[in-house]
C-alpha cells in the first residue's frame, strides 16, 4: 500500500507531522482496504453446474425425437405407399436421417444456434465459429444458469428435429423422386431452408423477437415441410396412373405401428422442447396427449359423417394432425386449449386431406401439406389466440397478428426457395425416374430390391 509505505521513511522528521501523517495514514489505509474486503465478503456469482436431472430427460427426449423418423416416420410413409416403393419409401427416411446427421454437425448447427459477428445478419442467420461443433466440449453447457444442459445434447436433441422435418417433405412426392435428386434436393434444402428459419425462431432471429411464438416447431418444422411439400408435388406432376389407377395403402398395419411410434416419440418433442424436467413440460405432455386423442376422434367422426364409415387411416392421420397443430401451442396453452387445438385440426385436416386436395386436383401423395401444412398454420394460429400466461410468462405476449406474421413470412421463404432448389435439382439431374422405371415401382428402379 503506498500510504504507508511514505509514513514509514518520513515519520522520523518530526514527532508531530509524524502523528498527523500516521492519522491521516490510518484513515487512508482504511479507505483503500475496505473495498477489497467487502468484495471479499460479498458472495461470489455460483458457477453453473450441470443439472443431471434435466440433461437425462433431454437425453431421453432426443431418443424418442429421433424414434419418430426412424423407424417412426419410415412405418408410417412406407405402409401408405404400393408394395413396389415400400422399400424406397423407408430407404429415404432413413437415407435423410444419415445424411442430416452429418450436415447439422458439420454446418447446421453453427448456422442455426451460434451468434453471427454481424449484428445485423444474426437476424437473420448464425456464424460459423461452431463448425464441425468447434469449440464445444464435455463441460459447455446450454443456457447455463438456467437449464445447464451439455450443448452436446442440445445439439443432438436440435438435430432430430432437423432430420425429421426433410423427411416430411418426402411423403409429398412419395413413389415418383429419383434417389439421386431426392439426396441432393434435401441437403440443398436442409442448408438454405430449414437452417435459417430455426435461427429465425429459436436462435436469435428476427422471428423470434419479434414475438413470434413456437414452443415445439409449428412453424420451423411443420409449416416449413409442409409447404415445401406442397410445392414439390406441383414441381413434380401427379404420379403415374393418379386417377386411374388404385393406389390404395399396401399395408396400414405398417401406418399404424408408424403412427404409434410417432405419438410416443411425439412426447419428446413438444415436452422435450421445454430443455428440463419440469412443470411446464408435463403442461406440454399433457396438452400434446390431449389434442391428438380429441384430433383423431374429430377426424374419424368428420369421415364417419361424410363417407359413412369410420377408417383406420382417418383416425391415424387424424392423430398425426393433432400431434402437429399442438406443436407450436403445447407450452403455451392450458389443457382446454389443447382440447380445442385437436378438435379444430382433426376437422380441417380432414377436409384439406380429403376435399381440398380432390377439388384442386394435386397428387400430395401422403398429405404433407393436408396435415402437416395445414395443421402447422392452425396451431400456430391458435397459440395466439388461446395462449394462457397461467401455463407460461411469455404467453402474456402472444397475438394472432404476431402469429400471422411468422406465417407468413415462412410461407412465402419456403415456396420461393424450395421453389429454386427444384429447379436446381432438375438442371443437375433430373427430378423424376423415367415413366417404365416408375411403372415398375422405386424399389427395383432405384434400389435393385423388391419385397417378396
Amino acid at each position: 500500500m503506498n500510504i504507508p509505505s511514505t509514513l514509514k521513511t518520513t515519520g522520523r522528521a518530526a514527532a508531530l507531522g509524524s502523528l498527523a501523517l500516521a492519522a491521516l495514514g490510518s484513515v487512508a489505509a482504511f479507505a483503500q482496504e475496505a473495498a477489497p474486503a467487502a468484495a471479499a465478503a460479498a458472495p461470489a456469482a455460483p458457477t453453473p453446474v450441470l443439472d443431471t436431472g434435466n440433461t437425462a430427460w433431454m437425453l431421453t427426449s432426443t431418443a424418442l425425437v429421433l424414434m419418430m423418423t426412424i423407424p417412426g416416420l419410415a412405418l408410417f410413409y412406407g405402409g401408405m405407399v404400393r408394395k413396389k416403393n415400400v422399400l424406397a419409401t423407408i430407404m429415404q427416411s432413413f437415407a435423410i436421417t444419415c445424411l442430416v446427421t452429418i450436415l447439422w454437425f458439420m454446418f447446421g448447427y453453427s448456422l442455426a444456434f451460434s451468434t453471427n459477428d454481424s449484428a445485423s445478419m444474426n437476424s437473420f442467420i448464425g456464424g460459423a465459429s461452431k463448425f464441425f461443433h468447434h469449440g464445444i466440449t464435455t463441460s459447455s453447457l446450454w443456457l447455463p444458469g438456467v437449464v445447464n444442459i451439455p450443448e452436446f445434447v442440445f445439439s443432438m436433441f436440435q438435430m432430430t428435429f432437423a432430420i425429421i422435418t426433410p423427411a416430411l417433405i418426402a411423403g409429398a412426392f412419395a413413389e415418383r423422386m429419383k434417389f439421386s435428386a431426392l439426396l441432393i434436393f434435401m441437403a440443398l434444402w436442409l442448408l438454405v431452408v430449414y437452417v435459417p428459419v430455426a435461427h429465425w425462431v429459436w436462435g436469435g432471429g428476427f422471428l423470434g423477437t419479434a414475438g413470434v411464438l413456437d414452443f415445439a416447431g409449428g412453424t420451423v418444422v411443420h409449416i416449413n415441410a409442409g409447404v415445401a411439400g406442397l410445392v414439390c408435388a406441383l414441381v413434380l406432376g401427379k404420379r403415374e396412373g393418379y386417377g386411374t389407377v388404385n393406389m390404395a395403402p399396401h399395408n396400414l398395419v405398417y401406418s399404424v405401428i408408424g403412427a404409434s411410434l410417432l405419438w410416443v416419440g411425439w412426447f419428446g418433442f413438444n415436452a422435450g422442447s421445454e430443455l428440463a424436467a419440469d412443470g411446464l413440460a408435463g403442461a406440454a405432455m399433457l396438452n400434446t396427449q390431449v389434442a391428438t386423442a380429441a384430433a383423431a376422434l374429430a377426424w374419424m367422426f368428420a369421415e364417419w359423417i361424410v363417407a359413412k364409415k369410420p377408417s383406420v387411416l382417418g383416425i391415424i392421420s387424424g392423430a398425426v394432425a393433432g400431434l402437429v397443430a399442438v406443436t407450436p401451442a403445447s407450452g403455451f396453452v392450458n389443457p382446454t386449449g389443447a382440447f380445442i387445438v385437436g378438435i379444430v385440426a382433426g376437422v380441417l385436416c380432414y377436409i384439406s386431406a380429403v376435399k381440398v386436395k380432390h377439388m384442386f386436383g394435386y397428387d400430395d401423395s401422403l398429405d404433407a401439406f393436408g396435415v402437416h401444412g395445414v395443421g402447422g398454420i392452425i396451431g400456430a394460429l391458435l397459440t395466439g389466440v388461446l395462449a394462457d400466461p397461467a401455463i407460461n410468462s411469455l404467453s402474456s405476449g402472444a397475438s394472432l397478428g404476431k402469429q400471422v406474421y411468422g406465417v407468413a413470412v415462412t410461407i412465402i421463404w419456403t415456396a420461393i426457395a424450395t421453389l429454386v432448389i427444384l429447379y436446381i435439382v432438375k438442371a443437375l439431374v433430373g427430378l423424376r425416374p423415367s415413366t417404365q422405371e416408375e411403372v415398375e415401382g422405386l424399389d427395383i428402379s432405384q434400389h435393385g430390391e423388391v419385397v417378396p
